[in-house]
């Protein structure tokens, strides 16, 4: 029997190649037709390999009958094109500070370069993807964030105020792909730079998706950050709070995990925190029952 390769350059036989897909059937049964919005963001935006395998994984989550929304950030991207015009980058408690000529390269960049490289590269591989900022559809009404603790003032950062999923479910309904970037407005028309992890996750509470997808650099939430054997691979919203408050989640890791409690609370089946640096990741986490990161539910009574 003839061996084929991967695209990591290993050996398959034909029949290992059909046997796991014949054990992917009952995930395919089960999460075809529901919504998935998948954060994509870190390494796997940055390298090319990683990028194509995500790519390519999120087309054959549409293929085999789920619906998956993209959602993404462009941070290096945006420091880069700042960089090239002379204008400061500067951050205040995480969040970029962002006066009108950031703003303008933020929307530049993100609804323009970024989005529509990842539209094309989903279309290159086969799917069908549509391009869209939170103005596209009034998806996303934004106002200025504003913090619970004192700092200067850091310009046209936003929070969401709503969220209007009609045009993505016409979207989802015809087959299509949507790749949101993190840019709304609010009603006056002035631009707002939002957490593109906080998109994905009112995103996914308005679509009442099955599940949210973190792609991070991290393999996901370890009770020691040092030891990747400590990795947790289930938690509900409870004990992500305790893990919070514990200092255990910490630094950048926090927003992520109370993105993903929000999202429960309103409704999303599950929420992943997923290294997107692993190859397949997404369909590891999605097609197994051991999954590679961390998923958290509502309560012990969902599991």
């Amino acid at each position: 029997m003839s061996a084929h390769f991967n695209e990591l350059g290993t050996s398959i036989s034909p029949l290992d190649r059909v046997q796991v897909l014949a054990e992917a059937l009952p995930y395919i049964q089960r999460f075809s037709g529901k919504t998935i919005v998948v954060k994509y963001g870190g390494a796997a935006m940055l390298e090319d390999a990683l990028r194509m395998q995500v790519i390519r994984d999120i087309v054959f989550l549409a293929t085999v009958g789920l619906k998956p929304v993209v959602v993404h950030g462009g941070g290096p991207e945006i420091n880069h094109w700042l960089t090239k015009l002379n204008i400061p980058v500067q951050f205040v408690s995480g969040l970029r500070v962002t006066d009108a000529a950031t703003m303008e390269v933020v929307e530049m960049v993100l609804a323009g370069k970024v989005n529509k490289s990842i539209v094309q590269m989903i279309n290159q591989a086969g799917g069908s993807a549509v391009g869209l900022c939170g103005r596209d559809g009034s998806l996303i009404a934004a106002r200025r964030h504003h913090s619970a603790t004192e700092q200067p003032d850091i310009g046209f950062v936003g929070d969401i105020q709503s969220i209007n999923p009609k045009l993505l479910h016409s979207l989802l309904k015809d087959g299509h792909i949507p790749v949101v970037s993190s840019v709304a407005s609010d009603e006056t028309g002035q631009a707002y730079n939002i957490n593109a992890d906080t998109v994905a996750g009112e995103l996914a509470a308005a679509l009442d998706a099955e599940k949210l997808l973190l792609l991070t650099d991290t393999a996901g939430i370890l009770r020691d950050r040092n030891d990747l054997s400590s990795l947790i691979r289930r938690l509900d919203i409870h004990k992500a709070r305790e893990l919070i408050e514990g200092g255990t989640v910490n630094g950048g890791m926090i927003p992520k995990v109370q993105c993903c409690v929000r999202a429960l609370a309103q409704g999303v089946r599950a929420a992943h925190i997923v290294d997107g640096r692993q190859p397949h990741a997404l369909l590891l986490e999605v097609f197994t029952d051991q999954g590679i990161g961390s998923m958290l539910v509502a309560s012990d009574s969902t599991r």
